[in-house]
């Protein structure tokens, strides 16, 4: 594939760079906790108190709160990290992807059927 066209942002896409997990380190460090079960219930029993414990910004905390995937992006999480978040609630990757798309599950479920993925 053309360099030049890799180099292209892709419209309404944050490119997860180094800037970007350094932003989102926190944030992404507390989803990645989340793999351990006991860290998922005292997250369940005060959300606010477990993301000072990380030291998550007004703006992870905010995103964390309103459940949105666009916005954990823009603070810096990478989507890998925030499916462990996500997983607290029932949601998988596709859930999520959903959300960013703006489509129902189903409907981003057969783009990518149709994708061949």
């Amino acid at each position: 594939m053309d360099k030049a066209i890799l180099d292209q942002p892709i419209p309404g896409t944050t490119i997860f760079t180094g800037a970007e997990a350094r932003k989102g380190y926190a944030l992404n460090k507390m989803c990645y906790s989340f793999n351990d079960p006991e860290n998922r219930a005292e997250f369940l029993e005060d959300e606010d108190a477990y993301c000072a414990r990380f030291g998550l910004n007004a703006q992870q905390r905010e995103a964390i709160r309103k459940r949105n995937v666009l916005d954990l992006i823009a603070a810096g999480g990478n989507v890998y990290y925030l499916a462990k978040f996500a997983g607290i609630f029932g949601l998988n990757v596709q859930d999520l992807g959903a959300q960013q798309t703006g489509m129902s599950v189903e409907a981003f479920k057969q783009k990518l059927v149709d994708a061949g993925r």
